[in-house]
C-alpha cells in the first residue's frame, strides 16, 4: 500500500486512552499500511515516555512505542524539503501577524512535501498553513 495520512499526536496516541474513540481506532485499522508519522511526533511521544516514572503505564506506553507503532508504520524526517516549506509558510504566517507553534509547523512540512493528508483532531493547530489536507478522524471531516 501507498502512504497516504500523516497522523498527528493526538490521533496515535488515542490507543493509549482508557476510553478512545471507536471510530479512530476503527480508522487506525482500517487505513493500516497507509499511515506514517512525523519525526517530530515520534519524539513527542518518547519524550512523555521518558518523562514518566517507571510504573505499568510507562511499561505499556513504551510497548505501544516500540512493538505496535516502531515496526508497524514509517516515521518521516523533518528533512531539507520539509525545512524549506516550512520556512516560507512561517515568513508567510508571521507577515500576517500570525506565529503557530513550531512543532506544528514541521508537522504540516512532513505532511506537505510528502503529499499526505494531515489527520488531527485539532485542526484549528494547522488550518492556517497552505497547501496541505487536514482531515479530522474524530469528526469525519476534511478541509484543504
Amino acid at each position: 500500500m501507498n502512504l497516504h495520512y500523516l497522523l498527528d499526536t493526538n490521533i496515535i496516541s488515542e490507543p493509549l486512552k482508557p476510553k478512545p474513540s471507536l471510530d479512530i481506532l476503527r480508522k487506525l485499522r482500517e487505513h493500516q499500511g497507509e499511515i506514517a508519522i512525523a519525526s517530530v511526533v515520534w519524539h513527542e511521544l518518547h519524550y512523555g515516555c521518558l518523562r514518566l516514572p517507571y510504573s505499568d503505564k510507562r511499561s505499556a506506553i513504551e510497548a505501544y512505542l516500540f512493538k505496535v507503532i516502531a515496526p508497524s508504520m514509517d516515521i518521516l524526517p523533518y528533512d531539507e524539503r520539509a525545512a524549506t516549506w516550512h520556512a516560507a509558510e512561517r515568513a508567510r504566517l508571521t507577515e500576517l501577524g500570525m506565529v503557530p507553534p513550531f512543532v506544528d509547523g514541521q508537522i504540516a512540512a512532513i505532511a506537505a512535501v510528502n503529499k499526505l493528508v494531515l489527520v488531527t483532531y485539532n485542526t484549528s493547530d494547522f488550518e492556517n498553513f497552505q497547501g496541505i489536507t487536514i482531515e479530522d478522524w474524530l469528526e469525519g471531516t476534511q478541509r484543504s
